[in-house]
């Protein structure tokens, strides 16, 4: 069997190109679509997600990823040795409806093995969270920022990029049945391991009419979506009041409240949007020995972390709906090694003791803070008391600037 192309068959290469594409897709397809219905369940709120049943969604989105990159990139190198081979003409050349369609086919083909899984890793790459890729290139795309609205605008894109690649397979796999079965012509036999080469038909259809004719495909597909509002996306709605303003002697201006949890190995970084510090401090100690107190209140349903926000809100981890508000009171005291605020966090109605470092500059009225701890998040009844998906410490760090009121 010749290893390039001809004008009757196919070569060594392409054929391993084909069916090598063909088995990866075989086996993405329906990965993805049964990761997805599971991911949704574990994710949902008001679920009950066993340790068992996150690692399996999670084992096999991870593969699902996987093989797509490798789809990606087995496309690419497709494309290029197609470039410089012959390409074997049609046996139905004749026919110019059949052989129109089946050009225009195989451009869908050829456009959706590269779109369908680099939308894919875009939205992989603009979120956090929840299944890794499995290489050692890292998890992010080079121009392609951490922005949950990206990540969104992507994932629908693959959603129904994947339904145009599978709408097209099937024409191409019926296509070379009815190749084979009804018209009895060497058309899937072409593409067989040995070398079965054929005589094409002397008329041809042109390139030009079939690309056109995909492209209209993919405009009729995004923009239908797009007029039924697809592509439009709205903040998340957590269902929580906002919390109000509190009375304080440090007024905090600006800052940051972040997470950071481990999840299948990855590192996952959340924040809090809405929270409250009551803050009371002076550089000289009182009787008791502390330079004032903090009191913080967390609204838990501001919380974005990445693509297991939901999943975070559920009833086996933060509970949301009957525990809206996290808090820490804590004494603010100066020891040798720093300040330290020593208190009490207390989450979904657990109280834990807890001792956080930081650092405090003050500049005339104005303050700067930051700090930050470690906390096992099973010590709150968060997440069960597993390890295997998601891992026990959880970071919590903050950032602030306060002007004295």
């Amino acid at each position: 069997m010749p290893i390039r192309n001809s004008s009757t068959t196919y070569g060594s290469v392409t054929k391993a190109f084909h069916w090598l594409t063909a088995l990866l897709i075989l086996a993405m397809i329906p990965l993805g679509l049964i990761a997805n219905d599971l991911a949704h369940q574990v994710r949902a709120p008001d679920a009950s997600a066993s340790e068992a049943s996150v690692r399996l969604a999670a084992t096999l989105f991870s593969t699902h990823k996987t093989v797509g990159v490798a789809i990606f990139f087995i496309a690419l190198a497709r494309i290029l040795w197609a470039l410089g081979q012959t390409k074997p003409r049609l046996l139905n050349g004749d026919r110019p409806v059949e052989a129109w369609a089946a050009e225009t086919v195989h451009w869908l083909l050829y456009g959706s093995l590269v779109a369908v899984p680099l939308s894919g890793w875009v939205h992989h790459a603009a979120t956090t969270g929840f299944a890794p890729i499995w290489w050692p290139f890292g998890q992010s795309l080079p121009f392609v920022p951490k922005d949950p609205h990206l990540g969104e605008i992507a994932a629908t894109l693959h959603y129904l990029l994947q339904w145009v690649l599978i709408g097209a397979l099937v024409l191409h796999v019926s296509g070379a049945l009815k190749h084979h079965l009804i018209d009895g012509d060497a058309t899937l036999r072409r593409m067989l391991p040995g070398h079965a080469p054929a005589q094409p038909t002397a008329r041809q259809p042109g390139h030009a009419l079939p690309f056109v004719a995909a492209l209209a495909v993919w405009a009729a597909v995004l923009g239908g979506a797009g007029m039924a509002g697809w592509f439009a996306t709205a903040p998340a709605s957590t269902g929580t009041s906002a919390l109000q303003s509190v009375e304080s002697e440090w007024q905090v201006e600006s800052g940051m409240l972040e997470i950071g949890i481990v999840q299948m190995g990855s590192e996952v970084t959340g924040s809090f949007a809405d929270w409250t510090a009551d803050i009371r401090y002076s550089d000289t100690a009182g009787p008791d020995g502390t330079h004032g107190s903090v009191e913080v209140t967390v609204a838990i349903g501001s919380l974005t972390l990445g693509s297991v926000t939901d999943q975070a809100m559920g009833k086996e981890y933060f509970n949301v709906e009957q525990y809206p508000t996290a808090t820490f009171t804590a004494d603010l005291v100066a020891t040798d090694s720093g300040k330290l605020a020593k208190g009490t966090l207390t989450i979904k109605d657990q109280s834990v003791s807890v001792e956080m470092p930081f650092e405090l500059n003050i500049d005339g009225d104005t303050a700067t803070a930051q700090g930050g701890l470690q906390v096992d998040r099973r010590d709150f009844g968060i997440g069960g008391q597993g390890t295997d998906s998601l891992a026990a410490p959880v970071e919590i760090r903050f950032d602030l600037t306060a002007k004295r009121g």
